[in-house]
């Protein structure tokens, strides 16, 4: 390739021509830019001179982007934006790899897998502190969409279009009871056979929730919440005491298991849910939470199984 037919064009003059294009103005760009509308305008010719094509069209009223400039400004936006990673990168490094990541997460996910998962992140990034916000599907939904959380670990249910999505597991209910419990002889369980069982369950509010009372009315009956609690290991307590039986997604299980209940998959009809990371498609996550995105996606069906 030769070089010298390479235009030597600098990240100031690219910011300067997304500037124009972004404000149709001249006047408005260089004050945008704080420099004077002549200095801008020998910059936005001096590219125009480099690349051998016009970016803009002006007269004395407005100014018009051709169609060569419209692709050079989505070129500009692409290598402005890389460089911007790459320097927060950059400076990340140079800090000794400090940093913080913040995690919102359904709590069958934050009370079981989850902990493994970070364990093996702090041996790479012990500096890197991390924060975990539990909550139900809209929790973890709101806090990735207001930025409170980096990334997400939820239901991927009607998903917006503002997020992105990254499928991890798919995961089915169990009915979760006693060992001495009717239910437990057998090797799955009827949604109908739960009509007359009293439930241990979660919020009206939450998704599991909605689901699993929306599948018992498709059945053609209503469940029997008795006691309403927040949390999975709230839940598999009152299980244990023999207060009543819970309906729980299939990563909840080993909490059950772990204090000695009986777990049966739930049949006729089978449900299931899809559950993954989410990020907000506007925001790029730094490289802690890049790093922490990756651990989770590379340990999740191992310990996940387990």
């Amino acid at each position: 390739m030769n070089r010298s037919n390479q235009p030597n064009l600098s990240a100031r003059e690219m910011l300067a021509v997304k500037t124009v294009a972004d404000y149709g103005s001249f006047n408005a760009a260089a004050i945008t830019l704080n420099i004077s509308q002549p200095v801008l305008t020998r910059t936005i010719q001096r590219v125009e001179a480099q690349l051998g094509i016009t970016l803009f069209d002006r007269n004395t009223r407005n100014v018009e982007i051709t169609e060569a400039g419209k692709e050079f400004v989505a070129l500009s936006e692409r290598v402005l934006n890389d460089m911007q990673i790459y320097m927060q990168a950059i400076r990340q490094r140079s800090d000794q790899k400090r940093g913080q990541v913040v995690i919102s997460s359904v709590m069958s996910v934050a009370c079981t897998v989850l902990p493994k998962i970070i364990a093996r992140y702090k041996k790479a990034y012990p500096r890197v502190d991390l924060y975990v916000y539990e909550g139900v599907h809209g929790n973890v939904i709101e806090n990735v969409r207001s930025s409170v959380a980096d990334f997400g670990l939820t239901y991927l249910d009607d998903i917006s279009s503002m997020f992105e999505e990254k499928p991890l597991s798919t995961e089915a209910f169990h009915v979760v009871l006693s060992r001495k419990h009717p239910l437990e002889k057998r090797k799955q369980v009827a949604w109908e056979a739960l009509k007359n069982e009293q439930l241990i369950s979660l919020p009206p509010d939450s998704r599991t929730r909605r689901l699993i009372d929306a599948t018992a009315t498709t059945s053609g009956f209503q469940l029997k919440h008795n006691i309403t609690v927040t949390q999975f290991t709230s839940m598999m307590q009152f299980v244990a005491d023999g207060v009543g039986i819970a309906i729980v997604p299939e990563g909840s299980l080993a909490g059950a298991l772990n204090i000695g209940l009986a777990t049966r998959p739930l049949v006729q009809p089978k449900v299931s849910r899809v559950l993954g990371l989410v990020t907000l498609k506007e925001r790029n996550p730094s490289i802690f939470a890049q790093a922490m995105m990756q651990q989770i996606e590379q340990d999740w069906k191992l310990l996940r199984s387990r």
